[in-house]
C-alpha cells in the first residue's frame, strides 16, 4: 500500500525504525559515552533486536555517520541540475544553501542532534579518523564532479581548491562558532557567511 504522500507504509516504518535508532545511539552515546556504549545497548533503546540493527547499520560509527552519503548525492545532484548560465560559484552558493536546508528540515536531524554530533566526533579519536576520511573523500568526489561540468571553466586543480576552500571554510566556522550558535539560525548564518567570504574571493569562479 502507498500512502498519498508516495511513501508506502513499509519504507514509513523503516524510515522511524533508522530514526530510532539513530536517536538512540547519540543519547546513548551522550550519556554513557561513544566507547562504553553497545550495539546491543543501542538496539534495545530502539525497541528492536541487535539483527535489526545490522539491518541498517553496519557499526556505531555508521550510526554517526547516518547521513553522509545522502548530503553527497544531494550535492551531486545540485551540480548535474544545474541551470543554464549558473556559474561555478553559484553552484557552490546552492549546494551550500540546500545543504542547510535540508540539514534543518531532515525528519532524522535536530539542531541539538547536530550539535552532539559534532562534539562526539571532536572527542573521539576514532570517528575523527573516520570524518577526516570521509571528509577527503567527499571533497574529491565534489570536486571530481565540478570539473566534469564546467571542464571549459575549471581544471582538476582550481575544481579542487575550490570546493575545498568553500566547504573547509564553513565546516572550520561551524566547528569555532560552536559556543556562540545556539540557534539552527544562528549555525545558518555562520555557516552562509563563512561560504560568501570564501566564494567573494574566488574571482575567477565567476
Amino acid at each position: 500500500m502507498v500512502e498519498s504522500g508516495g511513501v508506502g507504509l513499509r519504507e514509513r516504518k523503516k524510515q522511524r525504525t533508522r530514526r530510532a535508532l539513530v536517536e538512540a545511539a547519540l543519547r546513548l552515546f551522550d550519556e554513557k559515552g561513544y566507547e562504553e556504549t553497545t550495539l546491543a545497548e543501542i538496539a534495545a533503546e530502539a525497541d528492536v533486536s541487535t539483527r535489526t540493527f545490522f539491518s541498517y547499520f553496519a557499526s556505531k560509527e555508521d550510526v554517526v555517520f547516518y547521513d553522509s552519503e545522502t548530503r553527497m548525492e544531494r550535492a551531486a545532484a545540485a551540480l548535474a541540475n544545474r541551470e543554464p548560465g549558473e556559474s561555478p560559484a553559484d553552484v557552490l552558493r546552492r549546494i551550500v544553501d540546500e545543504s542547510l536546508v535540508w540539514l534543518t528540515t531532515y525528519e532524522e536531524f535536530t539542531f541539538e542532534d547536530a550539535g552532539l554530533r559534532l562534539r562526539l566526533v571532536l572527542k573521539e579519536p576514532t570517528l575523527q579518523a573516520r570524518a577526516l576520511m570521509m571528509l577527503l573523500e567527499s571533497q574529491a568526489r565534489l570536486a571530481r564532479a565540478l570539473h566534469e561540468a564546467y571542464p571549459d571553466k575549471l581544471d582538476p586543480v582550481e575544481a579542487a581548491a575550490a570546493v575545498g576552500a568553500v566547504f573547509g571554510a564553513v565546516k572550520l566556522a561551524i566547528i569555532t562558532n560552536m559556543d556562540n550558535d545556539r540557534s539552527l539560525e544562528q549555525m545558518w548564518n555562520t555557516a552562509r557567511r563563512a561560504a560568501e567570504i570564501t566564494l567573494s574571493g574566488l574571482c575567477s569562479l565567476g
